[in-house]
């Protein structure tokens, strides 16, 4: 082979090297941008397991009767934006969680062996923490995401997910006979 044949297949794989890492690199950097979104996913889809799982104990355990009926609707709006998260999730190929996360897991055991006025409370304190926690959560991702699905779905239910807070606030009042704290 001549030199000028060497220099010219050195070129060539030396332009090819560069070009695979570039892709490489533009990949990782498409990877980042859309873990902001995978997260959120993730997330999202435990806490809404979560709150349909403790409200189904609700629905069962519940004494107060208003109480029951918010847990139907938890029941409801809940498991229809799962059902929306797992259609957007699956267009990505996004796994999303399976179960509760560790922590509701626990209240879900602990609740099970409560009953009356004291289940009451507990399921609704609960509900308030969760739902200042789902409030920040899609108010961030219908702001700062990068997947216009992911960020219009999140938009869209930061509105409903607001009132739901506004009426655990208002029912854990009504539970404890005394007003619940706005922090």
């Amino acid at each position: 082979m001549t030199r000028r044949k060497m220099l010219a297949v050195l070129m060539m794989l030396g332009l090819g090297l560069w070009l695979s890492a570039m892709s490489a690199a533009a990949d990782e950097k498409k990877e980042t941008k859309d873990s902001g979104d995978k997260e959120f996913a993730r997330k999202a889809s435990a806490s809404g397991l979560a709150e349909v799982n403790l409200s189904q104990l609700a629905v069962r355990f519940a004494q107060d009767p208003n109480v029951k009926q918010f847990a139907q609707r938890m029941v409801a709006d809940h498991t229809r934006a799962n059902q929306e998260l797992t259609q957007i999730a699956n267009q990505r190929s996004i796994t999303l969680a399976k179960t509760m996360d560790e922590k509701h897991q626990k209240l879900y055991d602990k609740l099970k062996g409560m009953s009356g006025k004291e289940f009451d409370q507990t399921y609704m304190d609960a509900l308030v923490k969760d739902h200042e926690a789902a409030v920040k959560l899609f108010e961030e991702e219908s702001k700062d995401g990068k997947d216009k699905a992911m960020k219009t779905w999140a938009g869209k239910l930061t509105p409903i997910f607001k009132k739901h807070l506004e009426k655990s606030r208002d029912l854990c009042k009504q539970t404890k006979g005394k007003k619940q704290s706005k922090d």
